[in-house]
C-alpha cells in the first residue's frame, strides 16, 4: 500500500476532470451552505431587531395590533389611517412621568418613508448630521444616509412627497421639500427615511396649505361672495407646492392642532416606577394603547423561530438527499472506471492503494464542498452587516 501514490493518483484524476469535480463540489457545497446562511441571516436580523426594541422603552398608539404599532414606531411601516390625536401624546407628557416623541408615519418620498417628528427624536436615537444642518423651518427635510446615497441627493437639493394614489383627485398636492441635511450612517431603519417636523408632515397630508393672500387687492377676482362675511377663495387661487422664504407666511393650519394625527409616539419614562405607572394607567384605555416593544418583539421572534426551524430542517433533508446523490455519482463513476482500475492493477498498483485513491477522490471533492459551504456562510455574515431589517420586516 502506497498512501502518497494513492493521493497522487486521486489528485491527478480530480485535476484532469476539473469541470466534473467542480460541479460535484459546488452542488454539495451550496446545499450544505444554505442552512448555515439562513441561520446567520436570521440571527443577525433578530439581533438588530432586538437591539432597536430594547433601546425603545415604551410606545403608544391607536388600540389594535401591537405588532403593527411596534413596526410603525420602530421600523416606519406606514401607519395609514391608524392614528391618534396629538392631544393624547400631550396628556402622557403632561403627566410628568415621561418624555414623549410623536411620530407621523404615513407618506413617502420616492419610496422612502417621510417621518414627521420632533428634534428630540434625533437625540434619542443618537443621530448626527454628516452634511448640512438640522431642521429649522416648515418644508425642511433631513435625509437618512441610505436615502441620500441611493438617490444621489445632498443638502441644497429637493425631494417631492408621493401621493398615496396615482390619480389623487382630492387635490393633495405633492410637496417639494428642501433638503437641508444628511444624517450620518447608523445601520438602522433611520438610514432609509426622510425626516421632517410634524407640521411639515401635516402639510404633506393636506391638513395645512398655503396660497396667495386673498386680502390683497390684486386677488379680488379670486374671492367668492360669502354670506357670513368671510373670505372664500375660488378654484383659481394659486396653491403653493413649496415653502420658500417669500411664501412661508402664506401657510396656515385649519382646526385644533391637538386633534391633528400622529401614528405612534415613543415614550421615555423618567424611571422604572414611572414606566410601571404609565403601563398600568393606559392598560385598559379605549383611546390609547401602550406597549413595551421588546415584549411584542419576543412574541414575534418566537413565532419566526419556529418557522426558521422548519426551513432549516427542510434544507437539512435537501442536503442529505444531495449527499446521497453525490454518493451514487461516485459509485457509478467507480463502476464505469473498472477497466482503468484493472489496468492500474496490471502495472503493479496494489488493491489497497486503489482503495485509498478512491477515498482520496471523495475527500478532495468533500474538501472543495466544505470550502464552498463556509465561503457561503462568510458571504451571509457580510450580508448580515448591511442588509437586514428593512427586508426582514417587509
Amino acid at each position: 500500500m502506497n498512501p502518497l501514490g494513492a493521493i497522487d493518483l486521486a489528485w491527478r484524476y480530480v485535476s484532469r476532470h476539473r469541470a466534473q469535480s467542480f460541479l460535484l463540489a459546488g452542488a454539495l457545497g451550496i446545499v450544505a451552505a444554505l442552512p448555515m446562511m439562513v441561520r446567520v441571516l436570521v440571527s443577525a436580523a433578530q439581533e438588530q431587531l432586538r437591539a432597536r426594541a430594547v433601546a425603545t422603552p415604551l410606545v403608544v398608539g391607536q388600540p389594535g395590533s401591537a405588532t403593527d404599532l411596534m413596526l410603525t414606531a420602530l421600523h416606519f411601516r406606514s401607519g395609514g389611517d391608524k392614528s391618534i390625536p396629538l392631544r393624547l401624546c400631550d396628556e402622557v407628557s403632561d403627566s410628568g412621568l415621561a418624555e414623549v416623541i410623536p411620530l407621523h408615519v404615513r407618506f413617502n418620498a420616492q419610496g422612502a418613508p417621510i417621518i414627521g417628528t420632533e428634534l428630540e427624536y434625533f437625540e434619542f436615537r443618537g443621530l448626527t448630521i454628516a452634511q448640512g444642518r438640522m431642521l429649522t423651518r416648515l418644508g425642511d427635510c433631513v435625509l437618512g444616509a441610505g436615502v441620500a446615497r441611493k438617490k444621489g441627493l445632498q443638502p441644497g437639493g429637493a425631494i417631492f412627497s408621493s401621493p398615496e394614489q396615482v390619480f389623487d383627485l382630492a387635490g393633495v398636492y405633492p410637496l417639494k421639500m428642501r433638503i437641508v441635511g444628511v444624517l450620518a450612517p447608523s445601520g438602522t431603519p433611520d438610514d432609509d427615511a426622510v425626516f421632517v417636523d410634524l407640521k411639515t408632515s401635516w402639510l404633506v397630508q393636506g391638513i395645512a396649505h398655503g396660497h396667495d393672500d386673498l386680502a390683497k387687492p390684486e386677488q379680488s377676482a379670486n374671492v367668492l361672495p360669502s354670506a357670513d362675511g368671510g373670505v372664500v377663495g375660488s378654484a383659481a387661487v394659486r396653491m403653493f407646492s413649496e415653502v420658500t422664504d417669500k411664501n412661508e407666511d402664506g401657510f396656515h393650519f385649519h382646526g385644533d392642532e391637538g386633534e391633528f394625527p400622529v401614528h405612534a409616539a415613543i415614550v421615555i419614562p423618567s424611571d422604572r416606577k414611572a414606566e410601571a405607572i404609565l403601563v398600568g394607567r393606559y392598560q385598559k384605555s379605549k383611546e390609547l394603547q401602550i406597549l413595551r416593544p421588546v415584549d411584542v418583539l419576543e412574541v414575534l421572534l418566537g413565532a419566526l423561530f419556529q418557522i426558521e426551524k422548519l426551513v432549516v430542517g427542510a434544507l437539512a433533508l435537501v442536503a442529505l438527499a444531495a449527499g446521497l446523490v453525490v454518493a451514487l455519482v461516485f459509485a457509478l463513476s467507480f463502476r464505469l472506471r473498472q477497466r482503468e482500475f484493472a489496468t492500474l492493477a496490471e502495472i503493479g498498483v496494489g488493491r489497497g492503494t486503489l482503495w485509498l485513491a478512491k477515498m482520496a477522490e471523495v475527500v478532495f471533492i468533500g474538501a472543495g464542498a466544505a470550502i464552498i459551504a463556509f465561503s457561503g456562510r462568510e458571504i451571509a455574515v457580510v450580508m448580515a452587516r448591511s442588509i437586514l431589517v428593512k427586508g426582514f420586516i417587509g
